[in-house]
């Protein structure tokens, strides 16, 4: 492929060099600040040869490459008459702090804030689902202490779910979130709900208006957030030698009065306005609700809007016992597999056909990105199909008013334990709902037809094999080389994870390879394989390797960790190396990392998965340096 070519076609397609105000790169994508991403053509971006994927991210404009990027950016800057900034930290945060407009920046907000609690309360709601199942069958009474102990355990992470936010609301602001718990805490002492509970309560004078906090998600997100100024602002005057007693001691002396005086108070009353908005429109417009929020549901997913659902969603369930948003995300869900079903009866083509029933089948699992950005839209109809059911099968459950009782992790057929409640009629209509989804959307989709040649070719066949090598780098296999059995050893100790919970679409939706990402608890990578290192980004977040058999592979530290311009990266090998499983790549400082506000999360991928059939797990969800994570089978 020709690298000047292609560089010369993006320049052409992000808007020209008059749109650019910076742009890097990192071990995957180049990484634009432009002047106005609407002059970026990203339709025909995606289909250019060589373009694995564009995607934006906080106001950044990016085109994933692959392990070419650093030619193609060279090429990129060689044919600009003006050098760009390059600068990939404080150039490209100041890019999106100019492009961030306020919408943006409250969706990440509420995003970076509830998508780490959800392992903890999808896990607690399905617990309540599972012992509502017990319960329902009659295999466990409702009056035995087993019951109250599940019980316990299912509810105690909604009980104290202001303590829960207040940790991740006040990393996410970069406060100290134990002080930030400490906050929680105290409003949530029992002393004070039963002080409370009795009324007239007064501080220092100043009357304490009565509320209930357990449960309840604005609150305390309001009082972190403005504790993390107050914080902040105390921190700033303080003596180094006193900070430690002065500012946790002041921000509490602060901030718990204040939150129980006002914020709190306010706060309540906005959570419970935003439920009882919700279950009012629910009551009396339930069918134009339910089309609604289940025709546009996979719309909103895309542009990253139903991260504002989070917060109902929570709330409702905390304060009602129940949430009439997520049987519509189950809706949409099991629509886009449906969609993509359609495409696989309707299709003559046998790889088309294969990719859509396997998407297909994810999709109705609660996995819908396979199925919605590899398929349905890129056929287009499928995708209007999928949202036609979604909008279907949403004024079915709102005809009949299906509810779910628990917060999931994902809106799919696993998740149907959510539906069950002492009126078993609900998980029946929830059943009949997902099966209209699929029905509608795969129907329609068989009806309105869609043009293949519509699609782009399969990423493995458009993106460019291997990078150019550096001179010390040359890779020793070629495309024709047999592919081998490829044994992966695992280069980090930490907990095993789907690439599906990685945030963000290139490795979450496989663009980049195919394999697994590892939560690291240490702060070590080795070589997981015998090979070469075949690049090392200069930030160290990102490392390319070359196995003696063949296989190409990426280990990439956490996810826009390029940004730190290698500060808390201590790379132990150079761009050329020999190395064998288990010799050491890498060092970094994991807790200054997160502390930085950046996720470690590391995938592990193969990125020549046209070489290969398919990737075989070793079926840990725990994993140690140089045991076995997965096979790349040939």
């Amino acid at each position: 492929m020709d690298k000047q070519q292609l560089s010369k076609d993006i320049l052409k397609l992000v808007g020209g060099e008059e749109n650019i105000d910076q742009v890097t790169h990192c071990m995957t994508r180049l990484r634009f600040n432009l002047n106005d991403n609407k002059k970026a053509d990203k339709a025909t971006l995606k289909n250019t040869p060589g373009v694995m994927g564009v995607m934006e991210n906080g106001g950044q404009f990016q085109v994933i490459i692959g392990n070419d990027v650093p030619v193609v950016y060279n090429a990129l800057v060689g044919n600009m008459s003006k050098s760009p900034n390059a600068d990939a930290s404080s150039g490209a945060t100041s890019g999106e702090k100019k492009k961030r407009n306020p919408i943006s920046a409250l969706f990440d907000f509420i995003s970076g804030i509830f998508t780490p609690i959800l392992p903890a309360i999808t896990g607690a709601g399905m617990i309540k689902g599972i012992v509502a199942i017990l319960v329902a069958l009659g295999w466990l009474s409702d009056k035995s202490s087993t019951y109250t102990i599940l019980s316990a355990i299912g509810d105690g992470a909604f009980y104290f779910l202001p303590i829960i936010l207040a940790i991740s609301a006040a990393r996410k602001l970069g406060s100290n979130m134990f002080i930030a718990a400490a906050l929680a805490a105290g409003i949530m002492h029992p002393t004070i709900t039963a002080l409370l509970a009795q009324g007239d309560t007064t501080f220092i004078g100043i009357k304490v208006i009565a509320a209930t906090y357990s449960s309840t998600v604005i609150p305390i997100i309001l009082a972190v957030w403005i504790a993390s100024y107050v914080e902040k602002a105390v921190d700033r005057i303080t003596h180094a030698s006193l900070k430690l007693l002065v500012v946790p001691t002041v921000t509490l002396l602060i901030m718990v009065p204040v939150t129980l005086m006002t914020v709190g108070p306010l706060g309540t009353v906005l959570g419970n306005g935003l439920s009882g908005g919700i279950s009012w429109l629910f009551d009396n417009m339930s069918i134009f609700a339910s089309i609604l929020i289940g025709g546009t549901m996979s719309l909103l997913i895309i542009t990253g809007m139903h991260y504002a659902l989070l917060p109902i969603v929570v709330g409702s369930m905390t304060t009602l016992g129940y949430d009439f948003i997520i049987p519509l995300m189950f809706a949409a869900n099991l629509a886009q597999g449906g969609a993509a079903f359609g495409v696989g009866l309707r299709s003559k083509n046998s790889k088309t056909k294969s990719l859509a029933y396997s998407t297909g089948l994810t999709a109705v699992m609660g996995i819908t990105e396979p199925a919605m950005y590899g398929i349905n839209m890129k056929f287009k109809k499928p995708f209007i199909a999928a949202l036609i059911g979604g909008a279907v099968a949403g004024a079915f459950m709102g005809i009949f008013n299906v509810k779910s009782y628990v917060i999931t992790g994902l809106a799919g057929l696993p998740s149907i334990a959510a539906f069950i409640s002492p009126a078993i009629s609900t998980l029946l209509y929830a059943l009949a709902g997902g099966a209209i989804a699929i029905a509608a959307a795969a129907v329609l989709t068989y009806i309105l037809g869609f043009q293949e040649e519509e699609a782009s070719a399969p990423v493995a066949e458009t993106a460019a094999p291997v990078a150019e090598p550096v001179k010390e780098a040359t890779p020793i296999v070629t495309e024709e080389t047999k592919a081998q059995d490829e044994q992966v050893f695992s280069p980090i100790t930490g907990e095993v994870r789907p690439l599906s919970e990685v945030p963000d679409p290139a490795f979450s939706e496989e663009i980049m390879g195919k394999g697994f990402a590892i939560q690291p608890t240490e702060g070590r990578v080795v070589s997981p394989i015998n090979g070469t290192v075949f690049s090392l980004s200069k930030s160290g977040h990102a490392i390319g390797l070359v196995s003696d058999t063949g296989a190409e592979m990426l280990i990439h530290i956490g996810i826009d960790t390029v940004k730190l311009k290698g500060q808390f990266f201590s790379p132990k090998v150079q761009a050329g190396a020999k190395v064998s499983v288990g010799d050491v790549l890498m060092e970094f400082d994991r807790e200054e990392i997160e502390k930085a506000g950046y996720t470690t999360i590391t995938p592990v991928i193969i990125t020549n998965m046209h070489q290969y059939a398919s990737i075989e797990s070793a079926g840990r969800t725990a994993v140690k340096e140089q045991e076995l994570l997965f096979t790349a089978k040939a």
